[in-house]
């Protein structure tokens, strides 16, 4: 019996691929793998989100089917696991294979069938499963099940970037479309203009995504946690920490501040790559530390488990404004309770006793809120910026 089509498959998939040829038009001229050829039309997307939601919504052997497609042919720059007879793009084939392929970085190619791989033509438009590849080229476009219903469709911006842009999150029928002006906000913190990705480069070295990648490390843990990055020249956010702290840490702990100032060459890229991913993993690891980790500005951690408390002579936090830079999302004023629980208030205090300083939330659900002052509001502002971490 054919399934009946996923009604938010053809909504949201005109303006996913308007978003991709838009900034690929924007983007410097790349070199190597033909990426304008790599830019799917609206059917195609349509095609690969529908098969994607009916696999995701499937049991195999109890577990549910995490899988990724990627929209590209099998050449020789993504170094392609081929399967001798292409498998359909159906969600029963895709729901047989994922224990095969959910581990991450591991994606399923998905490209229009061939005059020698179907007795059908290419130009029907037929999208079959070729094979695997863990390495995806420029603007290749992504679409990944995260969990029953939920889909993230994402692309890679660069040859140099290791972070995929995300387009938009569709959980059932709800469709979040992430809004690219949100960066262009005047006080908007460079740690979210980073996780946007649309509007910004990324260094040479990788540095501009150090807390993007703190942040991803320390949603996936799941436990929760926060953490506070404060300037790097001064001790005034001590003054907001109850003392005294249980894992002050001292001398303070310099293996990310070490790497991200010694950098590397070309030849050592992977290598260094592999390092810092591992100072990440243990940094972020110190978050799931009831408390609060803090980091300097410049990576270097001074505490974990610290106690947030109201620094002395300082007024309560009474609101904050609240944004999600999704498409339709409007500015709230709230009290930081209705925002979440314990980690969210202390958070929110701890910013607004000390403005210079910002504060990374993650929820034990998922959510993953950033806290920062904003100097045009005069307030206490929290992103919610769990759709650019999904």
């Amino acid at each position: 019996m054919a399934l009946p089509a996923y009604a938010v498959a053809r909504s949201v998939a005109p303006k996913v691929a308007d978003h991709l040829r838009l900034h690929r038009a924007k983007a410097p001229e790349l070199g190597g793998v033909a990426v304008v050829d790599l830019l799917p039309d609206a059917p195609v997307i349509e095609a690969l989100v529908d098969a994607a939601f009916w696999a995701s919504v499937r049991r195999e052997e109890g577990y549910v089917p995490k899988i990724s497609l990627a929209f590209l042919p099998p050449m020789p720059e993504v170094m392609p696991l081929m399967f001798e007879r292409p498998i359909s793009l159906d969600p029963s084939a895709l729901t047989r294979l994922a224990a095969a392929v959910e581990r991450p970085g591991i994606h399923l190619g998905v490209w229009p069938a061939s005059a020698k791989a179907s007795a059908r033509q290419a130009s029907d438009g037929v999208l079959e499963v070729w094979g695997t590849t863990h390495a995806i080229p420029p603007f290749c476009f992504v679409v990944e099940v995260i969990a029953a219903g939920l889909l993230v469709l994402k692309h890679r911006p660069r040859e140099e970037s290791r972070k995929f842009v995300n387009v938009a999150v569709l959980e059932g029928d709800r469709i979040k479309i992430v809004d690219e002006g949100a960066s262009s906000v005047a006080d908007c913190p460079p740690l979210l203009t980073s996780m946007i990705g649309f509007d910004t480069q990324e260094s040479a070295d990788g540095t501009m995504s150090m807390l993007v990648q703190v942040a991803l490390s320390m949603r996936r843990h799941g436990r929760g946690g926060i953490m506070l990055v404060v300037p790097a020249d001064t001790d005034a956010w001590r003054a907001s920490i109850v003392q005294p702290m249980n894992y002050a840490v001292s001398p303070p702990y310099t293996e990310l501040a070490d790497l991200v100032a010694t950098g590397q060459g070309e030849a050592e890229r992977h290598e260094w790559l592999e390092t810092v991913g591992r100072a990440v993993e243990a940094i972020a690891g110190l978050t799931a530390v009831d408390g609060a980790t803090v980091m300097s500005s410049r990576y270097s951690v001074l505490a974990f488990g610290a106690k947030i408390g109201r620094r002395t002579g300082a007024p309560q936090i009474e609101r904050l404004v609240v944004t999600e830079p999704v498409e339709g999302s409007e500015p709230e004023w709230m009290h930081p309770g209705q925002l979440g629980g314990t980690r969210h208030l202390s958070a929110a205090q701890f910013v607004h006793d000390q403005p210079n300083a910002m504060a990374m939330v993650a929820s034990q659900d998922g959510r993953f809120t950033i806290f920062a002052w904003s100097p045009c509001d005069a307030a206490v502002h929290a992103h919610r910026v769990e759709t650019l971490l999904l």
